[in-house]
């Protein structure tokens, strides 16, 4: 039973596969919790979804059984959440809404595309996902409201880790930890207002009828994002803290067909064309110009970069003060330590750009070490200065108590959780009321259910 607990609770994927499935037209109970129903559609839908993501391989120890002990589960954490009046807030739930009816469009091409697969309008998918994730935040509630009082203490971590045969221990690659402070130089001004008016003239261009939008932006636009795309970008108005201030405000201020002046981000100058407006969702075209930094403006930086770096090494400045002072907002939300896609913080060589590794490979650096400053260029074609603290480095091995403790007891701490909640479980099962249909008495998972007062169904 442990390992169900670990496992993701389909309910979500069950009104996120309805976009795309037929409705099942025979459907009855498949089992109860409480006054919470599930449908044996339900868990066909879930199969089928996951399927499909899966490019319709099948999915191994995967199957109804599995997905409705899945969903009692829930279901349980639901309604014993309910009973504890666990706060969850409509805001928090319409936010998580929201984003997920995002990834759906841009999954799907846009909202056009999107409501035509789904057969229904975006307001009607919102309305659809409502109850599921309300149901999702109160179970995971519920979970860490059961749990959030286990830890682990290091004696519970060693004997954790001294059950795991020498030949079934974890084999790392080498892997390190990198703070680092970027810098990005900036073009001088008459390179600055070359920019200012390439878009001037593109706007005039435009709102003359001479040219469009979206061939201006596919030949000229710097951003490789949208420009394929003729510069088309979605938004909505509660994403704001993922896009540039600047940027959004006056995106979210045109009429339809209407171009923008130039305006500055932290990315370069833009000219903005409101394609489409539906309540707090927007379609914008834009043109991103970056002013090209000169080989001077490169140099300028590097010398101040390399006094940061002096200061650096001398304990003048410590590296999270330097982090807050030279870098920009993403630099500072991590303190300058970078992580990779999974948000951990232990990197591999495929963790890294090409400059990265050359970097590291060029200046051999040790745990402790800075290195010299050096010029790079990040994703968005933007050329920086960076430089870089080697916090840990591991070299290839067998998982051990020295080298990998924090993993291993992340570890013991997920199998504490577990059986906690296992524990909480067996406790609870008896006081709710339980009815799962006869067709799945044969469900050796689903065993633990028994122990309601109630009865399985014929």
């Amino acid at each position: 039973m442990v390992k169900k607990f670990v496992l993701p609770i389909l309910l979500l994927s069950v009104a996120a596969s309805g976009f795309a499935q037929e409705k099942v037209v025979a459907d009855k109970i498949a089992g109860i919790v409480g006054d919470k129903i599930i449908l044996k559609s339900e868990l066909v839908l879930a199969i089928a979804d996951m399927q499909r993501n899966a490019g319709g391989q099948e999915i191994k120890g995967v199957d109804e059984c599995t997905i409705l002990d899945n969903m009692l589960i829930q279901k349980a954490l639901v309604l014993q959440a309910e009973k504890d009046s666990v706060p969850v807030s409509d805001e928090e739930v319409e936010a998580e809404v929201d984003q997920r009816i995002r990834n759906y469009i841009n999954l799907y091409g846009g909202k056009d595309a999107f409501e035509q697969i789904a057969q229904r309008t975006v307001y009607q998918a919102k309305m659809d996902f409502m109850a599921p994730i309300r149901e999702q935040r109160l179970a995971d509630a519920m979970r860490r409201k059961v749990v959030q009082d286990v830890t682990v203490t290091p004696t519970e971590v060693k004997e954790y880790f001294e059950k795991i045969p020498q030949d079934k221990r974890i084999f790392y690659e080498s892997a390190m930890q990198l703070d680092q402070i970027i810098i990005y130089p900036k073009a001088s001004r008459d390179i600055e207002k070359l920019a200012i008016d390439e878009l001037n003239e593109y706007k005039t261009q435009i709102e003359s009828g001479q040219k469009k939008f979206e061939v201006l932006a596919r030949l000229f636009s710097d951003d490789p994002g949208s420009k394929e795309k003729g510069g088309v970008i979605e938004l909505n108005r509660s994403d704001s803290k993922s896009w540039d201030p600047v940027f959004f405000a006056t995106a979210f201020r045109l009429k339809e067909g209407q171009v923008s002046p130039v305006v500055k981000s932290k990315y370069g100058y833009h000219i903005i064309q409101m394609v489409s407006r539906n309540g707090d969702d927007a379609v914008v075209r834009h043109i991103l110009k970056i002013p090209q930094v000169t080989q001077t403006e490169i140099d300028e930086t590097s010398k101040q970069m390399d006094s940061l770096r002096t200061a650096l090494a001398g304990g003048a400045i410590q590296f999270g003060e330097a982090v807050s002072r030279y870098g920009d907002e993403t630099q500072k939300s991590t303190a300058g330590q970078i992580m990779n896609r999974n948000g951990s913080t232990f990197l591999t060589i495929s963790d890294l750009d090409k400059d990265m590794v050359l970097l590291l490979k060029e200046s051999n650096l040790k745990p402790g070490e800075i290195s010299k400053p050096s010029v790079f260029t990040d994703e968005r074609n933007k050329k920086g200065v960076r430089i870089v603290k080697m916090l840990s480095r591991s070299e290839p091995h067998r998982e051990n108590l020295r080298d990998d403790y924090d993993r291993i007891a992340a570890r013991a701490l997920d199998q504490k959780r577990s059986q906690a909640l296992e524990k909480w479980f067996v406790a609870k099962i008896p006081t709710f009321y339980i009815m799962i249909d006869g067709e799945y008495r044969n469900c050796s998972n689903l065993s633990k259910w028994q122990m309601s007062p109630s009865t399985a169904g014929n």
